[in-house]
């Protein structure tokens, strides 16, 4: 089975602050302010206490500051912090990662202020990000001539276009926005069907031998070699294309069941004492469910979509950025993987707020009560992230070394 080997990468002298002296300090922070920020922003709008946001669709609105802006954050901080590793070249650091994060800053402010910027403005802002993001984690990719792990860049393209098409509308173009932000959704499912297949696997038959409880991860060769990735694109092109429909519906709940049955064979009940490696495992079972959730609104009226695209976002994305993040920022700056208990609660907020939120279009009577009360618990669960790892991202690694 491929792993990803996330190893510490070879190192240079200090480059700049020590918060910029590898992407995981200001992404992961950042990626978590974000999500704290926003979602009680849109909360203020989705209630009438904030206005609309200028000419941009509201819902479009706050899926994009999640998509783009909070999973966008996450994806860099990972990227920035694994590349190296998989590449045994030194992290980028200084100036060019201080650029790279004003680029992202820039974007999430203009996005924020759309209201009052010209969409233009507002749109060269936000989509100058990810191709300096693609630059900077191509030259060592390519170096490294490992075609597994170049295909990241042209994920990156894809989540770009995907982020111009909600531009295109803002700017008076056609209505493609909430088609964007779909696209913009799967290729962080994409990506995470990819990454948590390498990383999931390889962490916990790690740490179950070292539990004195040596297993065989169950790969099916078919799934590995290409069936996973490709079973979340033809559901993510079916669903783009024929929304609703009975060919997108049977397409998810086939991806559903190629991501159960891949679960499956990672023993995840044997790691519920190991909460940094339980949550990982949850994660990728959101995805299962929001497929199935996804699959099964194309059949039954009652299903509304929306719980599923929550059960996707929040649930899936939300505990896996959450569950790679609090992992590789203990791990990058020199630190034990011992979580603080206040992480685990953060973990369990994170998945009570997600299910809150799934359930609320689906009780119509308490979707007001549901969605605020998801809203907080999700929120919640950040603001205590960032309490415990705000002084681990922004104070020099325990262990001496630099990065």
């Amino acid at each position: 089975m491929a792993t990803i080997p996330l190893q510490e990468p070879v190192y240079r002298g200090a480059d700049g602050p020590v918060f910029f002296a590898a992407g995981f300090r200001p992404f992961f922070l950042f990626a978590a302010l974000q999500a704290a920020v926003m979602l009680p922003a849109w909360l203020a709008v989705f209630f009438g206490v904030l206005p609309v946001p200028g000419q941009w669709n509201p819902v479009v609105w706050h899926a994009h500051a999640m998509v783009f802006g909070f999973a966008g954050a996450a994806v860099a901080g990972f990227l920035l912090t694994a590349v190296p590793s998989w590449t045994n070249t030194p992290y980028v650091s200084g100036r060019p990662l201080m650029t790279l994060f004003a680029l992202w800053l820039a974007g999430r402010v203009t996005v924020a202020a759309a209201a009052v910027l010209p969409p233009l403005v507002v749109a060269v802002a936000d989509l100058s990000f990810l191709p300096l993001l693609a630059v900077l984690a191509a030259r060592p990719l390519i170096q490294a001539g490992k075609g597994r792990n170049i295909i990241f860049l042209p994920i990156l393209g894809l989540l770009w276009l995907a982020d111009l098409c909600v531009h295109v509308e803002a700017m008076g173009g056609p209505d493609i926005g909430l088609r964007g932000i779909y696209l913009g959704i799967f290729i962080v499912l994409l990506l995470i069907a990819v990454i948590g297949g390498r990383i999931i696997p390889s962490f916990t038959q790690n740490w179950l031998r070292m539990q004195g409880s040596p297993v065989e991860m169950a790969a099916v060769g078919w799934i590995e070699k290409g069936g996973a990735p490709a079973s979340v694109a033809l559901a993510a092109a079916a669903h783009l294309v024929l929304p609703s429909s009975p060919v997108a519906g049977g397409a998810l709940l086939v991806a559903a069941g190629v991501h159960f049955y891949r679960l499956s064979g990672w023993h995840g009940l044997a790691t519920l004492g190991n909460p940094i490696l339980a949550v990982l495992h949850v994660g990728y079972f959101w995805m299962v469910l929001g497929f199935a959730l996804l699959g099964l609104s194309s059949f039954v009226e009652a299903l509304p979509a929306s719980a599923a695209i929550h059960a996707l976002t929040a649930g899936c994305i939300g505990t896996m950025v959450i569950g790679v993040m609090s992992r590789a920022a203990l791990g990058h700056s020199g630190r034990p993987l011992q979580l603080a208990p206040a992480t685990v609660v953060a973990y369990v907020l994170i998945s009570v707020g997600a299910i809150l939120r799934v359930v609320a279009p689906v009780v119509p009577g308490a979707m007001v009560v549901l969605t605020l009360a998801g809203g907080v618990a999700w929120t919640a669960g950040w603001l205590v992230y960032i309490a415990v790892y705000l002084p681990i991202v922004t104070r020099p690694r325990a262990d001496g070394r630099p990065g």
